[in-house]
Formats: C-alpha cells, sequence, structure tokens
C-alpha cells in the first residue's frame, strides 16, 4: 500500500518497518498536513505535498525482543 500523506500535523520519533527494524531521527520531528515519510535504503525522507525532499538525519536500530540492537 506505501505511505500515505498526513492530513494534520504528527510529531514523530521513530518510524517502524514491519521486517523488525526502526528509523530513530536524532531529534524528534513534526510532520505538517500532507507530508509522509519514505524510507529507501539506509536514509529516511520527508516528502513535501509539493513532491519537494528533505533528508531526515538519524539511524538504523533492530528490534528484537526486549532489547534494542544497533544496526
Amino acid at each position: 500500500m506505501g505511505p500515505r500523506p498526513s492530513h494534520r500535523p504528527v510529531l514523530l520519533d521513530e518510524f517502524e518497518t514491519d521486517d523488525g527494524y526502526a528509523f530513530v531521527p536524532c531529534r524528534p520531528l513534526f510532520l505538517a498536513a500532507g507530508e509522509r515519510v519514505e524510507l529507501t535504503g539506509d536514509r529516511a525522507e520527508i516528502v513535501r505535498s509539493d513532491g519537494s525532499r528533505r533528508a531526515v538525519e538519524g539511524s538504523w536500530e533492530t528490534r528484537c525482543g526486549s532489547g534494542v540492537r544497533r544496526r
């Protein structure tokens, strides 16, 4: 199905994937209405409603069991 734009402002502090990974930004960020997050390869980008992109600084982590491991 893919990412969908937000219809209202959203505060994000991590992005989890279905395969057990999470992208954790260096600091929490707000998505404005109409923006979405795209995770590609080793990076994350905010895609604005006009199509422009902004890279998000952060790192990938592995989610497994009760702990967190760095990827």
